[in-house]
């Protein structure tokens, strides 16, 4: 018999998975945008410009398909989780509400002037522009990431019990916002969680302008952006590794659970605690197969101690464990992808500073596949933190004192869904999705095979738009001071 609850998981992590390929590209996409065009500005260098209107081009397919792919999941709420949005509705709708005001209506107001306005809009104009529609990608993750942040650890907030249906369910209500804001983990996720889509944007361009080297094609181009995008990516890579720390070291106070599961630490001793490279967690017996463990390090990284140890599992109630398995090995992948992309944005960086990079085509096409590594990385990151607090879709808390009830996860599900219906919109799901992604893949290839224009070709291009501008001020009867041509003419 087929599982409502592990189905609408499933489908609600199918679609938000997919979704999250878009917005970390888009923010990150943004600021690499942003600093192109603002050397266009500085320099005035038409190969800037190009630059610039290329990748304002990528931006806009990529910004398209995630807000598409976004509103899928609202509906979810109401469709799969009925209970579950019952329960955290006026905390998400205190949330979401800040993300239409200071984030929606930013990015989307600037939006048309960003991609629209070249040759409309003076350079500096378009510039400020190019930096709302960046900052505004921001501030839509900042609310976004504390909405989630709170399910993991909530404050300001208290239970309200309310009769639907002659039943008492409850409700939390929002009594501090800013402690609702500033809740124990979303500082140090948001960090995270941004810096993270600045990776994979840094490398995304580092990619498109390697590739670019590898086939002599738009070399200028490549290598301005090149010595943007190289600095960047380690600099980011090297951030995340330092915000991804901090947030692992909460987590022993906050979620300590998760933190046993990301280890598969099972037993609590009064040992230093080592931590595993790798390994095949088997929660079952308490052990981990084929694993490397290196000693106290688990001990050094939460409490900068390498001598006291960390709690285990068995410190946790049986029915409020978490799985292991997939936790455990997506938390490896993503230090390992984290720290292969250290490696290898250092070594671009040195060979570029060296001058050199364009002898080295292994690590030009190493650095072509990195976007796939910071993607995967992302993906890696977010499974780890929702499928290491369950059972809890929203984690129980303590406030002023005062013990408050959390909710499952089966008990945040609608009532009235069955599994077949979940089943077969999973399935409709997947055949959009697919034709979607190949579209988006035919549109991002066709865009970036293509590259940016030539000098020449936007030189032309602004003499066409120029010609165009004047034809249309003559149809409409004016060129401006002193009244228009037909008027002059009698």
């Amino acid at each position: 018999m087929m599982d409502v609850e592990l189905l609408s998981r499933l489908q609600f992590a199918g679609t938000i998975m997919f979704h999250y390929l878009f917005p970390p590209l888009s923010i990150g996409l943004g600021l690499q945008l942003f600093l192109c065009e603002l050397a266009y500005v500085r320099t005035g260098h038409p190969a800037w410009e190009s630059a610039a209107r290329f990748w304002t081009r990528v931006f806009a397919v990529n910004f398209a398909m995630g807000v598409a792919t976004g509103i899928v999941m609202e509906f979810e709420f109401g469709t799969n989780w009925a209970a579950y949005s019952r329960f955290v509705g006026d905390v998400f709708g205190s949330a979401l509400a800040a993300e239409g005001i200071f984030a929606f209506f930013l990015e989307s107001g600037f939006l048309a002037i960003l991609v629209f306005g070249w040759d409309r809009v003076g350079p500096k104009m378009h510039l400020f522009s190019t930096l709302m529609v960046f900052l505004g990608s921001v501030f839509s993750a900042v609310w976004i990431v504390i909405a989630n942040s709170w399910q993991q650890t909530p404050a300001g907030y208290h239970i309200v019990w309310q009769e639907i249906q002659g039943q008492s369910v409850p409700r939390a209500e929002v009594t501090d916002f800013w402690a609702m804001v500033f809740n124990p983990s979303s500082v140090d996720r948001l960090t995270h969680t941004v810096i993270g889509a600045l990776v994979l944007g840094a490398f995304f361009v580092a990619s498109v302008c390697s590739f670019y080297l590898l086939k002599q094609r738009h070399e200028d181009v490549a290598r301005r952006c090149l010595s943007i995008a190289l600095p960047s990516a380690l600099v980011f890579t090297l951030l995340a590794a330092l915000t991804g720390h901090d947030s692992a070291q909460k987590l022993v106070e906050t979620q300590p659970a998760k933190l046993a599961a990301m280890e598969a630490h099972f037993e609590t001793t009064d040992q230093p605690t080592g931590l595993y490279l790798f390994g095949w967690p088997d929660a079952e017996n308490e052990t981990v197969h084929f694993g490397i463990r290196v000693p106290w390090l688990l001990s050094l990284m939460v409490y900068n101690d390498p001598g006291k140890p960390v709690p285990g599992m068995d410190q946790i109630p049986e029915s409020d464990r978490p799985p292991v398995w997939l936790p455990f090995q997506m938390f490896h992948l993503m230090v390992g992808l984290g720290t292969m992309m250290i490696v290898l944005a250092a070594l671009a960086c040195w060979f570029w500073f060296k001058r050199t990079y364009h002898n080295h085509r292994w690590l030009m096409w190493s650095i072509v596949l990195m976007p796939l590594a910071a993607m995967t990385a992302n993906q890696a990151g977010w499974i780890t933190a929702e499928v290491g607090r369950q059972p809890w879709i929203v984690h129980p808390s303590v406030q002023n004192g005062v013990e408050m009830m959390g909710l499952r996860t089966k008990d945040g599900l609608s009532e009235s869904v069955t599994a077949e219906q979940v089943l077969s919109s999973i399935v409709l799901f997947a055949v959009i999705y697919s034709l979607l992604f190949a579209v988006w893949i035919f549109v991002l290839n066709h865009k970036i095979q293509h590259g940016p224009e030539s000098i020449e070709e936007l030189e032309s291009h602004k003499r066409t738009r120029g010609a165009s501008k004047l034809s249309d001020q003559i149809r409409h009867g004016g060129t401006g001071r002193g009244g228009g041509l037909l008027d002059e003419d009698g």
